[in-house]
């Protein structure tokens, strides 16, 4: 008999998403993760929760239309995660026509479902407070709604609610072998022991590395996509404003710049193809000139490669935009799902249709209307919640009353609970991070090295001094 119906190898945001709708229709779900929750192509997303405006220029009409539903259902869904942003498209003398643009938004536009976001419009750079940050040549620019996320944490959050739901969730655990009959028969690595796993069904969502997992766990011919490395870097914020700059690069990539976590700007992505292992990528010298260079044919602030104050890198496997989903079943051999890629806006009706091709329930989907974790708020009311959590909490300050509502949303009292000041929350690393908040998300959001904390479930990192760092290593290995 099997331990459980579906095995799911690979804990980014395709493998949880499968994790979540398929525990949420009843069935026994074990999802393994080698690493940490989020550890790969999610660490350097785009961070855009959006239709993605250029597809207009490929004829994909019917994927905007779609990524745009998901995109509003999501900001209603996680509103503490995915928030509504102004996109500004500046027009360079040698890129797209302004013209060409303005008639594409125009029918973007009309492709969102109703939405309360405001519709585009063609800025004045030279009065308008988007066109401050940018370079006086720069004279129109476009602007539209879209939403920002923050996709680490909608990993987390996603693997969070699953595990309410019954999924079991293992972090730190490799699958080290597989054998297939009308079951998989895996091997597993699970914190250095070894345990074995029957499951009716096996996903295959490991992302940069599926293909070494068919070759080298499933012993199955390799995956046919090729390999690529996204890079990011973070510079001090350059501009004031809280929109998101999408810049057309003279080699005809968008470049996205993007407010980031309040003091910083976010700058990506470079992309270029990848041999050897996933692992052990990082974003190169080229890499960072390169996101500089493009910045700076827009900023009045030149952006140089010494004012990188983080650079991070992630792999994944070149697919088109929906990703790719190949089913294996044969008679007497238990099905093997391949899931590669996709955007980030899929994800949600990716996992449905993952768990629909699987068979494996006749429950209907339910996602659509669920909000996540700590999402239980209109998408509008954020600055409530704040304002809410330091009535509550007086001894916030705004900043970390917003950092908190943005990671937790209304399940902030699992973090404070009744807590009257800050020393109430135990030790302190960095500005705001008490021992409170760590143990709730060792507890929680299956957090265990400092670095899952740091970069994953929060960015601090960016900010806090190492011997608060160190600190935080020794106080999660005593709390473990």
């Amino acid at each position: 008999m099997a331990d459980v119906d579906i095995a799911i190898i690979g804990g980014g945001l395709n493998g949880v998403s499968i994790a979540h709708d398929a525990a949420g229709r009843g069935l026994r779900v074990l999802l393994l993760e080698q690493n940490d929750l989020g550890g790969g192509a999610a660490s350097a997303s785009a961070h855009l929760m959006h239709g993605n405006v250029i597809d207009l220029e490929r004829g994909h009409v019917l994927r905007i239309r779609r990524a745009l539903a998901e995109r509003d259902l999501a900001l209603r869904a996680a509103p503490h995660l995915v928030r509504p942003a102004r996109f500004v498209l500046p027009a360079h003398a040698d890129e797209r026509p302004l013209a060409v643009m303005r008639a594409g938004l125009y029918a973007y536009d009309r492709l969102a479902p109703r939405s309360d976001l405001p519709r585009s419009e063609v800025l004045d750079l030279t009065i308008h407070e988007a066109g401050h940050p940018l370079k006086r040549s720069l004279r129109q620019a476009l602007a539209w709604s879209d939403c920002t996320v923050d996709e680490t944490r909608l990993v987390v959050l996603t693997a969070v609610d699953a595990a309410a739901r019954g999924a079991a969730i293992w972090t730190g655990a490799r699958c080290a072998w597989a054998e297939r009959s009308e079951v998989w028969r895996l091997t597993v690595v699970n914190r250095g022991r070894r345990e074995s796993v029957v499951a009716r069904a096996l996903v295959n969502a490991s992302g940069a590395w599926t293909r070494a997992v068919a070759e080298s766990v499933l012993h199955l011919p390799p995956v046919q996509a090729s390999l690529a490395k996204v890079s990011q870097i973070v510079v001090r914020r350059i501009f004031d404003r809280d929109d998101v700059y999408l810049l057309q690069n003279d080699d005809h990539r968008m470049i996205y710049a993007i407010p980031y976590h309040r003091d910083f700007t976010l700058i990506g992505s470079s992309e270029r193809g990848l041999a050897g292992d996933p692992a052990a990528l990082s974003a190169g010298a080229d890499d960072i000139a390169y996101l500089c260079a493009a910045a700076s044919r827009y900023f009045r602030e030149r952006v140089e490669p010494s004012d990188a104050v983080h650079a991070v890198a992630g792999g994944h496997l070149e697919t088109a935009r929906d990703g790719v989903m190949k089913l294996d079943r044969k008679r007497g051999r238990a099905p093997l799902l391949t899931v590669i890629g996709g955007s980030t806006a899929g994800a949600r009706r990716r996992a449905e249709t993952a768990v629909a091709r699987l068979g494996k329930t006749t429950l209907p989907a339910w996602t659509a209307g669920a909000p996540l974790p700590g999402g239980d708020f209109a998408w509008d009311a954020f600055d409530d919640e704040v304002e809410s959590a330091r009535q509550r909490w007086p001894f916030l300050t705004e900043r970390h009353a917003w950092r908190l509502v943005e990671a937790y949303g209304t399940r902030i009292d699992h973090v404070l609970g009744a807590a009257k000041s800050m020393d109430d929350l135990g030790a302190r690393f960095g500005d705001d991070l008490t021992a409170s908040e760590v143990r709730y998300l060792m507890k929680e959001e299956f957090a265990r090295f400092a670095n899952d904390v740091l970069w994953r479930r929060s960015k601090l990192g960016l900010t806090m001094p190492r011997q608060d760092r160190e600190a935080l290593e020794i106080f999660m290995a005593s709390a473990s």
